[in-house]
Order: structure tokens, then C-alpha cells, then sequence
């Protein structure tokens, strides 16, 4: 597949920006720095992760930060490039593809400016299936597979290699690395091999957050129910599953701060009509949704805040008091639900009190 068009890459960033639930930072400056590649170098070359040759060096990228820094200071553009290259040195060899390490949000383009560049293709495919706050919450850490060597960049053009013995302590010097740099930067970690991303990444993520994108766009123009067009594209990826509309009401609270490089608070929504409330908790990413004090949807599954008229998505960065919203929950893929990757990214991994249960059997009453 070959991404040739503008409107291609409008509808994989309005798709990215769904299932970030929440985060991976809004898509806007990715989407133009992508456009901008797009006119002068043409079209960006997808591949599917089948295709994959199994000694292939692919390198995952995307930035490491609070979204809400995001925002405000913007990237010089060499970034990812610098961090590319400098692994290329590192591993000795060249990087054959790259790939998101999460397809939410901004994160979801970011490989693919830096594939412009490098004149190498894209890989089908992400390490995390949505957005996660946590480096280590990627899909090849839950694996066994190590992130290091990774290089970490910024926009005042310092370069940091990072060698750890666990991908914990990664997370935490990179996001240290981060801060002290101004809140943000550009990382390249967990370089794998083709077969490693065949047996452990999420496969056809990129290509679903276009197929998302695009039925929420051929809806708007048709005059169609755009929330209706969303449910039945997640559901036609295979992917995710099961697609609910939680809630539909006007933000009238809102708490929010960077703190140790993360995006963090909450957010409450009042009903139309009926007095009813709904709160949503979040870490750059919307963690858990409560409607009167009942959970209706948590971590891993997605939970996304949406324009109601428009159905574009609001990121945890741009929530703002007033917007009316529709709360809408997606099942997480199959692969972030089994007991080993809910140890690292289910609500208990967050410091809640709880177990998951999916968003289908929360909702079951609800659509009876």
C-alpha cells in the first residue's frame, strides 16, 4: 500500500487521534510536517508486517513527554532523523523500516516523516495497539524484548544514548532525560528484527486508523452519523472488537497538570437533561470512565472524548471547559487483554484498586 494522497493522511490522523485514547498528543503538527513531506518527497510506502524479511532491522519511534508541552513547544523537525541515524551507527548496519511504537495520536505519523526522509518504507503495524503514558508499557516489553539500545533527541539538538538493564529503569531515565529537556523529545527504542515484529507487533494498525478515519469522514460528508460510521469501521478491523457510546454531555469540570512528565488529572461531564455525571480519570491517556460512580470502561480498552457534532477527537491536552462531548469506549485488541500484558497495562498497573473487566461486559446491561 502506498499512502499518495492528502486525504489519506488526514484520515489516519483523525483514526490515530481516536485510538490514542486520549493521548499520544494531538496529531495536528504531525499531519503537517507529513503534508509537507508528502508534496516533496511523494508517497510514503506502507508495508504490511507480512512482507517483513525476518533479518530486517526495524526501528519503532515516536515521542516521549507530556502532550500538553506539546502544545507549545514544537519540535525543530531533525529529531527523529538524528535518532535514526545515530542507531544506524550503533547496530551497524542500516534501518530497512521503521514503525510507530504507538499507534495513538501524533505518535501514529511520526515514523512516517522520519521514512521520508531515510527513503525507507513503513511497517503496518505498532507496539501498542492505542496509546500507553509508559515506555515499557509497549507490547515488545510485555514480550521480553529489550528497548536498548535506544536513542533519545530533542529540539536543541543534544543526542542521548540510553543502555539499561531493564525497561523500567529505561522509562524512567529517558522520561527524566525528557523533563530536564523541556518536557518532551523524540525516541527510537526497541530495535527488532523482522521476525520479532511478525510474532509480537500489532499488525495493520496503521492501515485501521486509516479505515477509521476515513468512514468518520465519508460520514460527515454524506450527512450520516459519524459516531455511527466509527463504531462499524473499528468493528470491520478485526482488531477492535466492540465499540460503545458511553456518555453525551457538556464538560463542566476540569483538572489537569504536568507532573514528572506526564499529563495527569480528570475531567467531569454532565449529562443533558437527566443530572447524570460521568468522570474520567487520566495519565495522558484516559484511564477509566465512570458515570455516577459505576465504571462503564477502563485501561487497556480505549476511551476517547469526541466533538458530539463533529465527531473529531479531543485529546487530554486540549479538554476544555463548556465542549460538548460523547464519551466513546473501544475493546482493546485480544493481544493487551491476556493476564501477562494486564500485569503491565491493565487499571492495577495504574494504581488502581481493581481488576479489569472489558468494556463489552460492562455495557452488557446497558445495550440489553
Amino acid at each position: 500500500m502506498r499512502i499518495e494522497r492528502e486525504s489519506e493522511l488526514q484520515d489516519l490522523a483523525r483514526g490515530a487521534a481516536f485510538l490514542g485514547s486520549g493521548g499520544g498528543g494531538d496529531p495536528y503538527y504531525s499531519l503537517l510536517l507529513a503534508e509537507a513531506a508528502l508534496a516533496r518527497r511523494g508517497a510514503f510506502e506502507l508495508v504490511p508486517l507480512s512482507e517483513i524479511a525476518d533479518d530486517a532491522l526495524l526501528a519503532p519511534c515516536g515521542w516521549i513527554g507530556a502532550p500538553t508541552v506539546s502544545v507549545e513547544k514544537l519540535p525543530n523537525g531533525s529529531e527523529a532523523v538524528a535518532g535514526l541515524r545515530r542507531l544506524e551507527e550503533i547496530m551497524g548496519r542500516p534501518i530497512d523500516a521503521v514503525l510507530p511504537i504507538e499507534i495513538g495520536g501524533g505518535n501514529g505519523l511520526a515514523p512516517l516523516i522520519a521514512a521520508a526522509e531515510l527513503r525507507i518504507p513503513v511497517v503496518d503495524c505498532d507496539g501498542m495497539g492505542r496509546a500507553f503514558p509508559e515506555s515499557q508499557m509497549a507490547i515488545f516489553n510485555i514480550r521480553g524484548l529489550s528497548a536498548c539500545p535506544s536513542v533519545l533527541t530533542a529540539a536543541d539538538g543534544s543526542l542521548n544514548v540510553i543502555n539499561t538493564e531493564d525497561n523500567l529503569a529505561h522509562e524512567r531515565a529517558a522520561r527524566a532525560l525528557a523533563v530536564s529537556l523541556g518536557g518532551i523529545a523524540h525516541m527510537v527504542e526497541y530495535p527488532l528484527s523482522g521476525a520479532e515484529a511478525r510474532q509480537h507487533a500489532v499488525p495493520g494498525s496503521i492501515t485501521a486508523a486509516i479505515a477509521v478515519g476515513r468512514a468518520i469522514r465519508e460520514a460527515r460528508a454524506a450527512g450520516e452519523d459519524p459516531f455511527e460510521a466509527l463504531g462499524a469501521a473499528l468493528e470491520a478491523t478485526g482488531l477492535y472488537p466492540h465499540c460503545f457510546t458511553l456518555f453525551d454531555g457538556k464538560i463542566v469540570d476540569l483538572e489537569r497538570e504536568t507532573c514528572e512528565g506526564f499529563s495527569v488529572g480528570r475531567v467531569t461531564i454532565e449529562g443533558f437533561g437527566d443530572g447524570s455525571r460521568m468522570e474520567v480519570e487520566f495519565q495522558n491517556e484516559n484511564l477509566v470512565a465512570k458515570r455516577d460512580g459505576k465504571i462503564l470502561a477502563m485501561v487497556p480498552d480505549i476511551i476517547t472524548l469526541m466533538d458530539r457534532d463533529t465527531a473529531d477527537t479531543i485529546t487530554t491536552e486540549k479538554l476544555k471547559y463548556g465542549q460538548r462531548v460523547k464519551v466513546i469506549a473501544a475493546a482493546a485488541p485480544a493481544i493487551l487483554r491476556d493476564d501477562q500484558a494486564l500485569s503491565f497495562v491493565g487499571p492495577r498497573a495504574f494504581g488502581m484498586a481493581f481488576d479489569f473487566a472489558p468494556v463489552e461486559t460492562l455495557n452488557l446491561s446497558e445495550t440489553a
